[in-house]
């Protein structure tokens, strides 16, 4: 029996999407001095497919920030969670806010035209699952161990 005091929140210091930024902004500065085109000059169906990319941002976004609204709890992780939110988005992943900023950084990538930030995707996967993800998960376990613990075997962490 673990007689530890519960987790007051997941105690993440910063706001994750600066992972997702400083990847693209490393890519993007790699890029300036050693260009490395994912096509060759412009190419409209990058564009379209950016943009796909971009709506599925936006969409995943904000039908998960509605979804923590209506369960009148935080989506700060340096904040107490009023509630296990386990429906809408979070139904399918459960971490629709980071596959959201992933889609997000894949757009950036496809319009700036660029395999750095690509090749440097998987460190930041690596970052936000050792940085947050695992710090969340940590204090979601303890804050609701039997819901929590259920969940996880229902819903995949990413897709």
């Amino acid at each position: 029996m673990d007689d530890a005091p519960p987790i007051p929140h997941a105690g993440v210091g910063f706001p994750p999407p600066l992972i997702y930024a400083a990847g693209l902004l490393i890519g993007w500065f790699i890029h300036r001095h050693w260009p490395l085109p994912l096509t060759a000059g412009a190419s409209r169906m990058r564009e379209i497919v950016a943009m796909i990319f971009m709506a599925t941002w936006v969409v995943l976004m904000c039908w998960a920030f509605a979804t923590f609204l209506r369960a009148h709890t935080t989506f700060l992780p340096n904040r107490p969670a009023a509630a296990l939110v386990t429906n809408g988005p979070y139904h399918f992943t459960r971490n629709p806010m980071y596959v959201s900023f992933a889609a997000l950084y894949i757009a950036i990538t496809l319009l700036i035209n660029s395999w750095w930030p690509v090749a440097l995707l998987p460190g930041v996967f690596i970052a936000i699952r050792l940085a947050v993800v695992a710090r969340e998960e940590r204090y979601l376990a303890s804050a609701f161990p039997s819901e929590y613990a259920a969940y996880c075997r229902q819903v995949h962490r990413w897709l």
